[in-house]
């Protein structure tokens, strides 16, 4: 079986079927989410940059770049794909602080507040967040194997780690 690595771009989602695999890097405050059924081997993956669209001045912006509204896409192409929503489950990586801040505006803190966003809208749909590597100051590269269920993890400067 061909086995393809499917790349998501900062502010996009994808979803994939096994044996694929799927990738996003340039995670430094932005948040990578995965959403997965490991009994139907399908996952999404979205790479959000901001945690909230209602703060967006633009009519036409793009519903992939905020955790309010990416994650609510992900769900539906994820039922399209015959996956039921309460057998979804999660795993997210990125948030991290990547400027040291002298000040602690809360408009800086955009990956915390990534991180936050993210949770809350999981929980108010009863999606469990399984495990995070999330913080930090490091940028990551994240890539997700609906087969095993693993998150490989590369962080700047601090090697890979499976969660």
């Amino acid at each position: 079986m061909n086995k393809t690595v499917v790349k998501v771009g900062i502010a996009d989602l994808n979803i994939i079927q096994s044996p694929d695999k799927i990738r996003t890097s340039g995670l430094g405050s932005c948040v990578g989410i995965v959403l997965y059924d490991l009994t139907k081997q399908v996952a999404g993956l979205a790479h959000i940059m901001l945690p909230d669209s209602s703060l967006t001045k633009q009519k036409n912006y793009n519903k992939y770049k905020y955790a309010d509204t990416a994650i609510d896409i992900l769900i539906d192409k994820l039922i399209e794909k015959d996956v039921r929503k309460f057998s979804i489950k999660a795993k997210i990586a990125g948030g991290a602080q990547m400027f040291q801040l002298n000040s602690a505006t809360d408009v800086m803190r955009i990956g915390p507040r990534n991180v936050e966003a993210v949770t809350k809208i999981l929980h108010m749909h009863r999606i469990p967040i399984v495990a995070s590597d999330v913080g930090g100051n490091s940028g990551r590269t994240i890539e997700f194997d609906p087969i095993s269920g693993n998150l490989k993890i590369r962080t700047v400067n601090k090697g890979e780690k499976l969660i």
